[in-house]
């Protein structure tokens, strides 16, 4: 078949080309690391070929010996990066290099702040390797083919790294591909073959494809000066390859152990930590698994497959972290090497294999075990671990039973025992500051720090110095629906039903709210009257001591921060069977404005002052009133009235 030999000139994506201005010039003190990012994905293809030619050996078209080749060329100043991995077509091409087509790119650019050095951390969290070229090459030349093609679809891409870059169709005889950078002006250093050599083993000396590069063997010559046997280049292999994991730990040093994250995370920075083990027994594997320093940028991405990567005998088999580390811990990078089970098994055979659950169970222990101890042993280092993936923890309790309680004690909070927005403080350390007799870990859900810290329902708790978890993160009301208790204590939100703090109250306290209630029920059954449907009941409340009023949910039903989320989300409660109760309309009656109330006279200022009351109730917890209007004019027909 004849290929028809079609060239275009393409205008890059608009992030490509401010992603490329922003690689150049954030990434120029660091620019050696251009080429560990192209060794680095040539060892991807490699992996990926090895995976395909399992189920068709055709692929290896009879040269399955895979190897990466550098060369550099003094005269046309050029560095050349060869492989003979799996290779790419024409779609794949533009798909890969032409654009970026990754969730969350907006967010990415939108982090950006103008700072080389704090730019240049984000560029290698976004994981952009190929685009590295640029730093040192003014023009880079790409020719590849995949594997099991005809020779006559090969494909060549060429761009300055500036506005566009041109494709076309070429015939090229082996699979793989082949990098051409044409070095800017000043970059010769990098046309010499020690330099190249000592950034190979710097970098790259863990992959455990071999790493080629030609060695001039000098002339040989007898004792007359005759020459015996002509001057010739030779293949050597310049990084030890083979697969670090495989080698004893007292044998790798942390540089080491780093580089290799780098090539398995595609990230510039080092990691935060790592845990490294070799399993015994029914099914053996080994793992090296690492908590990165930096959230990657797709986070959020829930179609994002890249994390764990699963080899068989040091075979590459698949990069679909899911079935290998759960979504809690999706921000895990690493490897896992079995011997237990078969090069050709199939991704529907992982799917369902008891041996990858029970590798998958054994990895997530060893991954908590490094974050407990992280957490025991290095405070500040996991203080950073849990302002990059706090939130992503939290989904541990909703969906892994089975490790709810070791997930539990990695949790932490804010509380009002310091008012600081850090979360810092876990379930252990609550527990342990718990008053006599207090048998419950109370905490308050808002949608901000700052309206969970002046909820009007921790007025009460201050009083009595009961510390408080104040939860403003969007998953903590999943994670309290999930995390009802904690070493046998509940969890109790203080919105919530009853607060039972009776033990807490001196007998004066009590006698008082006896005649309070008594005092104040037909104030209780007006208000009721005014707001009607609005409450399900109108109480004298115990919460309070500054705020007139507050509204509460029953113990069973959906907290108002919960019904917000999920409206906003378009779910309607009560189609839904869940949640959408009306609340219940606490007043305090030490109050100011609750004492004129009950003393109003006036039946149109009554129900004008309910209003304001219950409408403010709603602001103080973050909601958003029906009718701000109504609010506001009832609000000014009083204020007039003070004016007069």
């Amino acid at each position: 078949m004849t290929v028809e030999a079609k060239k275009e000139t393409l205008g890059f994506q608009t992030e490509v080309k401010h992603l490329l201005h922003l690689m150049i010039h954030s990434l120029y003190s660091n620019k050696e690391i251009f080429l560990r990012e192209l060794i680095s994905n040539a060892s991807d293809a490699a992996d990926k070929l090895r995976f395909e030619a399992l189920a068709n050996d055709s692929l290896y078209e009879g040269d399955s010996e895979l190897k990466i080749r550098v060369a550099f060329d003094e005269a046309k100043k050029t560095i050349t990066i060869t492989d003979n991995g799996i290779g790419m077509t024409r779609e794949e091409v533009q798909d890969h290099i032409g654009t970026i087509a990754k969730s969350g790119t907006k967010q990415f650019f939108e982090k950006l702040t103008g700072d080389q050095a704090k730019d240049s951390e984000l560029i290698g969290q976004f994981g952009v390797g190929f685009y590295s070229a640029f730093i040192v090459a003014d023009k880079v030349t790409l020719t590849t083919r995949k594997a099991g093609v005809s020779h006559e679809e090969g494909v060549r891409w060429e761009s300055a790294g500036e506005g566009d870059y041109s494709i076309e169709t070429v015939d090229k005889a082996g699979r793989g591909t082949e990098i051409v950078l044409h070095l800017k002006e000043g970059e010769d250093e990098f046309l010499n073959g020690w330099k190249l050599r000592s950034i190979i083993k710097k970098f790259s000396d863990h992959i455990s494809l071999p790493i080629i590069m030609d060695k001039e063997i000098p002339a040989e010559k007898d004792e007359e000066g005759n020459e015996t046997a002509p001057a010739r280049v030779e293949d050597e292999t310049v990084n030890s390859a083979s697969a670090l994991w495989t080698k004893n730990k007292d044998n790798i040093s942390a540089e080491e152990y780093n580089e290799f994250y780098k090539h398995v995370a595609h990230d510039f920075q080092d990691p935060l930590v790592h845990v490294h083990s070799k399993v015994e027994g029914t099914n053996e594997y080994t793992l090296l698994l690492y908590v990165p320093g930096r959230a990657p940028f797709d986070l959020w991405d829930r179609d994002a497959k890249h994390g764990v990567k699963l080899y068989i005998k040091k075979v590459f088999i698949t990069d679909d972290a899911e079935q290998l580390m759960p979504r809690y811990l999706r921000f895990v990078r690493g490897i896992i090497d079995t011997d237990s089970l078969p090069l050709n098994v199939s991704r529907e055979i992982l799917q369902q294999s008891k041996q990858i659950s029970n590798i998958k169970a054994g990895s997530v222990k060893k991954v908590l075990g490094m974050l407990e101890d992280l957490a025991e042993n290095d405070a500040e280092k996991y203080q950073q671990f849990w302002e990059q993936f706090g939130n992503v923890i939290k989904e541990g309790p909703i969906e892994d039973h089975k490790n709810k309680d070791r997930v539990a004690k990695l949790l932490r909070f804010s509380s009002t025992h310091t008012d600081d927005k850090t979360q810092n403080v876990s379930l252990a350390d609550y527990v342990s500051r718990m008053k006599e007799g207090q048998d419950k870990i109370y905490f308050v859900t808002a949608d901000s720090f700052a309206a969970a810290k002046n909820s009007p329902h921790l007025e009460v708790f201050r009083k009595k110095g009961i510390e408080v978890l104040l939860l403003c993160d969007r998953i903590d009301e999943w994670l309290v629906s999930s995390l009802t208790e904690f070493d046998d204590k509940h969890m109790q939100s203080i919105a919530k039903g009853e607060l039972d703090l009776d033990k807490f109250d001196t007998e004066e306290e009590k006698q008082h709210q006896e005649e309070i209630n008594k005092d104040f029920e037909s104030v209780l059954k007006q208000i009721q009257d005014v707001l009607k449907d609005k409450v399900s009941e109108v109480k004298v409340s115990h919460r309070l001591t500054d705020s007139p009023a507050c509204l509460v949910t029953g113990a069973y039903d959906m907290s108002l921060n919960m019904e917000r989320i999920m409206k906003e989300a378009g779910q309607s409660m009560n189609m839904m069977g869940m949640g959408g109760s009306k609340p219940i309309f606490e007043i305090n009656p030490d109050h100011a404005i609750v004492q004129a109330l009950k003393n109003e006279q006036d039946d149109a200022r009554f129900a004008d002052i309910s209003h304001i009351l219950f409408d403010q109730a709603i602001l103080s917890e973050g909601g958003q009133l029906d009718d701000p209007s109504a609010f506001v004019h009832k609000l000014n027909g009083l204020l007039q009235g003070l004016l007069k």
